[in-house]
């Protein structure tokens, strides 16, 4: 385990090699910080990547050519240790290969690289997975980022939650941690805003699909943006712990989500999964901006 800083004359950031995890964004000025401080009385973890499951296979289990595999929720990447591939003066490149341990809970191989990349105010996350098989892989991929916001007060909103560019968002619940058949539509506030209140997480995260928007910032009391995630991916998750009053939100772009309540396929059958043929290889980012 070791830890990797980037700076410049905005902001720097660190990263573990752990999971190869976004630990800190803090600018250099002011010394203020952007992400979550993994305090476990709220959670446990900053910026973990979810591979190669966004969320919860059904009862824990995958299937492939008549076999089953057991597997825990988001996958094992967050949990294992990656090797630095590259370092310059604004990037960071880490990688992890499957092994054995890997294969007897995924069936696949594959090289999953993690990149991070600063330019003035703004951290870009870079995700490209590799098939080097000759068989199909199927995958999805995840971030989880979690960034630090004020602690809601009695009777008082401290923060908000745009979501550029709709009024309304479409947003499916869970049940028991799975995708349920219900999506209800969340009003917005002077055409984009969400008022950040205990009632908005009582059923955990909310799971928005089918690109309703690219951009999320995360706005004061005032509701000034203080930080803002620039993604192109297909649904994403916003969560805190519900019930805590955690001083955190996280933002998570997905390609990939949990399986359905309902859900009897394969790897191959599960919704917003991805599959790479031989040599075909995946990349995606998104950016974080304070």
């Amino acid at each position: 385990m070791a830890e990797y800083i980037l700076k410049n004359e905005e902001i720097q950031i660190k990263v573990d090699s752990h999971g190869a995890e976004l630990r800190a964004i803090t600018d250099v000025k002011t010394g203020k910080d952007y992400m979550w401080n993994a305090d476990p009385t709220f959670w446990g973890r900053v910026s973990p990547v979810l591979f190669p499951v966004v969320g919860s296979y059904k009862d824990s289990e995958s299937r492939y050519e008549d076999k089953v595999y057991k597997m825990s929720q988001h996958g094992f990447a967050r949990d294992m240790e990656f090797d630095l591939k590259e370092q310059t003066e604004d990037t960071l490149w880490f990688s992890l290969r499957d092994n054995e341990t890997t294969k007897e809970k995924y069936p696949f191989a594959f090289l999953l690289e993690l990149g991070y990349q600063i330019n003035g105010r703004s951290v870009k996350v870079l995700w490209r997975v590799t098939n080097p098989a000759e068989n199909d892989m199927h995958f999805s991929i995840g971030g989880h980022p979690a960034f630090l916001a004020p602690l809601r007060e009695a009777d008082k909103i401290t923060c908000y939650i745009s979501f550029e560019g709709v009024n309304s968002i479409k947003a499916r619940k869970l049940a028991g941690g799975l995708a349920s058949d219900v999506v209800v539509e969340i009003p917005l506030e002077e055409g984009s805003i969400l008022p950040v209140t205990e009632e908005v997480f009582a059923d955990d995260a909310l799971i928005i699909e089918n690109n309703q928007t690219g951009k999320v910032a995360l706005l004061d009391a005032d509701k000034k943006p203080y930080l803002t995630v620039n993604f192109t991916a297909p649904l994403f998750g916003v969560w805190t712990p519900p019930g805590k009053n955690a001083p955190f939100i996280c933002i998570e772009p997905w390609y990939g989500r949990c399986d359905k309540v309902d859900f009897a396929g394969t790897l191959a059958e599960r919704e917003w999964g991805n599959t790479l043929k031989a040599g075909e290889v995946f990349e995606a980012e998104y950016s974080i901006e304070v």
